[in-house]
């Protein structure tokens, strides 16, 4: 799916030499940070619910 994406043009400078120095696109270099965002997001919401699984077990074994 197309998308258009304005950067600040600090960012846009970092974001050119970076694909520059590793040989690669900025698109390229977008979705791999987009995808480690949802990664550590998707990280932090496990960790909490194991978390809670372990804290309130005596509670969710009750409730079953």
């Amino acid at each position: 799916m197309a998308m258009t994406l304005r950067l600040p043009d600090d960012l846009d400078a970092k974001l050119t030499e970076r694909a520059c120095r590793e040989g690669r696109s900025k698109q390229e270099l977008a979705i791999e940070a987009i995808r480690d965002a949802q990664n550590r997001a998707e990280l932090k919401v496990d960790d909490v619910l194991a978390e809670l699984m372990d804290s309130d077990a005596e509670i969710l074994d009750y409730l079953k």
